[in-house]
């Protein structure tokens, strides 16, 4: 989602704390970080550290496992091997995004508790300089010759002259000191607005991994079936039949977010506007499929909200009619939203967008997912390439605004570390390692894109 931002649906952590591991680790509970099979809780900052730094190493661990096993031979044994050492991979990966939802959550409690203290601390000090000031006004009221003869001695004249240059010079601290406070507040709601963007990307990236376990869940089952015979037709079978290759090329492509229309794409035909969009853009094909399929399982939520309130970005949700608040923010993206919907010829209030999960904001827009200020940034170069204003609810369109958007970040190159950091800089904008899951998966599907358009002689 182009620089991150819409969520879209919540994924308990209770359920991925219960995930089982397969049979092969479950049985080697020395290999794992306590007992995976309930539910790790981290209750300080220190004890999520330790328990993050457990999974990391049990991960580095699978990996290896899994490649050596994947360079055997094919057979039925090592590839039911694979598939079990996967969805233990898998359980502890989502294991671990458990642990970086319970450290954010910490941490947004701490940064919370920050912002109420010194909200405040300002509210005192403006008090405090509310009460110094009344008495600066109270004493500049009175003319000077009322204070003269008010005071048996001229020394009191004088200590009265000093007591009011040091009520000044109070305020002038007070109101420093306000200032600062106000400064630090700033950053300090920055920093929490950071961290919510961050516990969406994990809940986001905890949901992903949730449906590729329930994936590999199912593959297991297909191929406990199997014999060695039949597993080894099934891989001959695969050689390019007419029949494989006209289910290839009938599936359909899911593409979440659009307009009412709910237009879909057959493979062929979404593999051919991939094509064409690349060859404005200099990207991989299946790379970019691969981006707007991860965005499209991303969840259930995307294009499921109306904005119904420009001033607080306030809306409503689609199906069920109830309230949504943060459907879009109002300071970033409701005016652009505006703008981009009156080019295209929509009404605001009924064009679909997404849902917020329970952090951060929603409004991301379409198949590609760009929430409203971001596509501001690419709208001119789309209209110059395709010379009428992009809509961002058309497949084409999304299309080709995601293919810039990658290839601004480096997937012009084409190889796998610069179509990785792309995909993740997509997501959440930057690389950050907690949510590398994403471009993992992205890459991973780009391979099975590459084989079917491969079969099908695209």
């Amino acid at each position: 989602m182009a620089t991150i931002t819409a969520s879209f649906f919540v994924y308990s952590q209770a359920s991925a704390a219960n995930l089982p591991l397969a049979a092969d680790t479950a049985a080697n509970p020395a290999s794992t970080p306590g007992n995976l099979e309930t539910a790790d809780d981290c209750t300080t900052k220190d004890q999520c550290q330790a328990l993050l730094d457990q999974y990391e190493k049990l991960l580095t661990q699978y990996d290896s496992d899994i490649n050596k096993t994947a360079g055997q031979k094919k057979t039925l044994q090592n590839q039911i091997s694979l598939l079990k050492q996967k969805a233990s991979s898998l359980a502890v990966q989502i294991k671990k995004s458990g642990a970086v939802i319970s450290d954010l959550s910490l941490q947004i409690s701490d940064t919370d508790k920050s912002v109420q203290d010194t909200e405040s601390k300002i509210e005192q000090s403006q008090g405090n300089l509310g009460e110094i000031l009344r008495s600066i006004n109270d004493e500049d009221q009175r003319p000077l010759i009322e204070l003269l003869l008010s005071e048996a001695k001229l020394s009191s004249f004088f200590d009265d002259v000093v007591y009011l240059e040091n009520l000044n010079d109070q305020s002038d601290i007070i109101l420093a000191n306000v200032k600062d406070l106000k400064s630090s507040l700033e950053d300090q709601k920055a920093g929490l607005e950071s961290d919510k963007q961050d516990m969406q990307s994990a809940m986001q990236v905890q949901m992903l991994q949730k449906l590729e376990h329930e994936k590999n869940q199912a593959q297991q089952e297909q191929t406990l079936k199997l014999t060695e015979v039949q597993y080894q037709q099934q891989l001959t079978q695969k050689q390019a039949t007419e029949q494989e290759i006209s289910k290839i090329k009938n599936k359909i492509f899911q593409l979440a977010g659009l307009g009412a229309n709910q237009e879909t794409l057959k493979f062929e035909d979404a593999v051919i506007l991939a094509k064409k969009v690349a060859a404005l853009t200099g990207i991989r094909p299946a790379f970019l499929l691969a981006i707007l399929t991860q965005e499209s399982n991303i969840g259930q939520n995307v294009g499921q909200c109306y904005l119904t309130n420009n001033l607080t970005g306030g809306g409503v949700n689609i199906t069920s009619g109830r309230s949504v608040a943060k459907v879009m923010s109002p300071a970033r993206d409701v005016q652009p939203f505006l703008s981009i919907t009156a080019d295209v010829g929509r009404d605001a209030h009924t064009t679909r967008v997404s849902c917020p999960m329970s952090y951060g904001w929603g409004g991301a827009m379409g198949p590609a997912q760009f929430i409203p200020s971001t596509w501001m940034l690419y709208r001119d170069r789309l209209k110059a390439i395709t010379g009428i204003a992009a809509d961002p609810w058309k497949a084409d369109d999304a299309f080709l605004a995601a293919a810039l958007y990658i290839g601004d970040y480096g997937a012009k190159n084409k190889d796998y570390n610069s179509e990785w950091k792309a995909a993740m800089i997509y997501f959440s904008g930057s690389t950050n390692t907690k949510y590398r899951f994403y471009g993992d998966n992205v890459v991973a599907i780009e391979k099975g894109y590459e084989d079917d358009m491969a079969t099908i002689g695209q």
